[in-house]
């Protein structure tokens, strides 16, 4: 992969902010000695205030189509992949909140009348909205496959004539609510909902609600072939806005005074509802974990959305640190190393005050 050559900061009052004053040239080190590679941007905030930044250059790709060589900077979007999940997430607490979606308790298939064929199905009767947002229907998906293979299941869906049949129909595997089976699928369904409950396409519908309170001007939602934005991967934004949308989320749904998802859905949204692989939780489209740091004597609870590619938005509520990484190691194994690097070896090693 290309290089990650580029700036980095570290504003002023950065130690005031209980940062190691060497957590800039730690960061330089490690991507000159390539322990950290393939970074497009870090941007990390702590109560709102960056301490560190940086932007580098390097191949990227829009959704699959190659751009080019690309030098990163403040305005560039860039593909969230999979943290577009937990952007659907906060859009359905909204929705929700304003009455224009069902409960989390209502009944999956009855959101989808056109497929009565599969709601008939006694073994379909249990399975809930709430499964759909913790990847829990109990349904086979199959996304351990690369991305650019068409038998991922959510490439399949892609390709299918009809995505929501190919979701809905697929062979139940384990009691809903029991195992945890990662989904693209189950978030398409989700994004169903929304549209269908506010009438409106769910790129139009996150402009309204989320994007224009704050003050998120540029985006892009990738479409399918059939013309629905993928509720799953699509989405891109730059590293302030998504920034933003962690500060949200940190300050439990409150932007500049004013409330934009409840409290509830917040806590609600982040606390693990299931157990995962690595000694991970899921709650309602997001990751959490634990992760020492030495402003605080025990490991405290990390929240994040992933990405394909070593997309991360990592959220520690008690340390009020906010953190942003774009990559570009798109379908390698291994993507997963360097954000986590950045998130527990360069911030949370270098939190030294709280």
């Amino acid at each position: 992969m290309a290089g990650t050559q580029g700036k980095a900061s570290l504003v002023p009052d950065g130690e005031a902010m209980g940062f190691d004053p060497a957590l800039r040239r730690k960061f330089a080190a490690g991507i000159e000695a390539g322990l950290l590679r393939d970074l497009h941007v870090v941007l990390a905030a702590r109560s709102g205030q960056v301490f560190l930044e940086h932007y580098g250059t390097g191949p990227d790709v829009d959704w699959g189509t190659p751009l080019g060589e690309i030098a990163f900077d403040a305005d560039t979007l860039h593909d969230l992949r999979s943290v577009t999940k937990s952007v659907v997430g906060l859009l359905y607490g909204i929705a929700l909140d304003r009455g224009l979606v069902p409960s989390l308790d209502a009944s999956l298939y009855g959101q989808f009348p056109e497929y009565d064929d599969l709601a008939k199905d006694p073994a379909r009767a249990g399975i809930t909205i709430g499964h759909a947002l913790t990847m829990t229907l109990g349904t086979d998906w199959d996304e351990n496959r690369p991305y650019n293979d068409p038998l991922n299941s959510e490439i399949a869906m892609e390709n299918a004539a009809d995505r929501y049949r190919f979701v809905l129909e697929r062979p139940i595997v384990a009691e809903p609510g029991t195992r945890w089976i990662y989904s693209g699928g189950s978030v398409a369904l989700v994004g169903a909902i929304i549209e269908r409950g506010t009438g409106k396409r769910l790129p139009d519908f996150a402009q309204e609600v989320l994007f224009g309170p704050l003050d998120i001007a540029k985006f892009n939602w990738s479409a399918g072939h059939d013309g629905v934005a993928s509720a799953a991967s699509g989405l891109r934004l730059t590293a302030p806005d998504l920034l933003k949308i962690g500060r949200l989320v940190i300050e439990k749904g409150i932007w500049n005074g004013q409330r934009i998802v409840s409290e509830d859905w917040v806590a609600q949204s982040l606390a693990p509802a299931i157990s995962i692989e690595d000694g991970l939780g899921y709650g309602r489209l997001w990751f959490s974990g634990d992760a020492p740091a030495p402003a605080f004597a025990d490991p405290r609870p990390w929240y994040a959305g992933f990405g394909n590619g070593g997309q991360r938005l990592w959220l520690m509520p008690d340390a009020g640190i906010v953190a942003v990484v774009y990559s570009g190691k798109y379908n390698f194994w291994d993507a997963w190393i360097t954000p986590t690097r950045v998130w527990r070896e360069i911030i949370l090693a270098n939190f030294l005050k709280a």
